[in-house]
């Protein structure tokens, strides 16, 4: 695989930082262009989320290795209350003192994983993603710096793996799949992975990306 400059793709694609310093609200009252409903919702159904959203932040995070980069998920605590044993980035609700979206995912990362600020070099965001449960979620993109060291907070995380851009990136890296939710075949993504089942928003949020890659490259 070539070389993804991801500095100069999200300098494209987030000019300014603009989306990543994005100030931090308490309530969302605009929806997201891309969403959990848009995938989920057959044209005929309607799945009711309403406003105001709940901000969110998350860390896609990325390690250089070689001419690839390694892209850090977490396997949540199977102790959480909700979405417990799902793979996610780094991240969560956005807090009243956070002074941005950026802030809110760097917060995170720290408590979560220890991922200390001084290594984060925040590159850009994604456009956020709203979720099925009433979340608007933005995607803060980073490269991380040589010299961290992760570990995970075991209140919440039960394990920390790498997946690389080079098989996100690869055609057919991804499939669509249905479970039947409230009584409707609802339809997510998936990343298939040798350990775990990458699904739902962090696969949809892994799609963006890797669309916004190609469409850059």
């Amino acid at each position: 695989m070539s070389f993804i400059d991801l500095r100069e793709i999200m300098t494209q694609a987030d000019r300014g930082l603009s989306r990543a310093f994005v100030k931090a609200e308490c309530e969302i009252w605009q929806r997201p262009e891309f969403g959990d409903v848009k995938l989920y919702q057959p044209s005929d159904i309607k799945i009711s989320v309403t406003l105001p959203l709940v901000p969110a932040a998350v860390l896609i995070a990325a390690i250089p290795k070689g001419n690839d980069w390694d892209i850090i998920l977490t396997k949540r605590s199977q102790k959480l209350r909700k979405h417990s044993g799902q793979v996610s980035f780094p991240g969560g609700k956005t807090d009243p003192e956070d002074s941005s979206q950026m802030a809110a995912a760097i917060r995170e990362a720290k408590e979560e994983i220890s991922l200390e600020p001084q290594y984060i070099e925040v590159i850009g965001a994604l456009k956020d993603y709203e979720t099925v449960t009433g979340f608007a979620i933005t995607p803060v993109v980073a490269i991380v710096k040589k010299g961290f060291i992760l570990e995970p907070d075991i209140r919440e995380v039960e394990e920390i793996f790498t997946v690389s851009l080079s098989n996100i990136l690869q055609e057919g890296s991804y499939r669509i799949e249905s479970r039947i939710f409230k009584g409707k075949e609802r339809h997510f993504y998936v990343f298939p992975h040798s350990k775990h089942k990458i699904w739902g928003a962090t696969a949809a949020m892994l799609v963006h990306f890797s669309k916004l890659i190609k469409a850059h490259r």
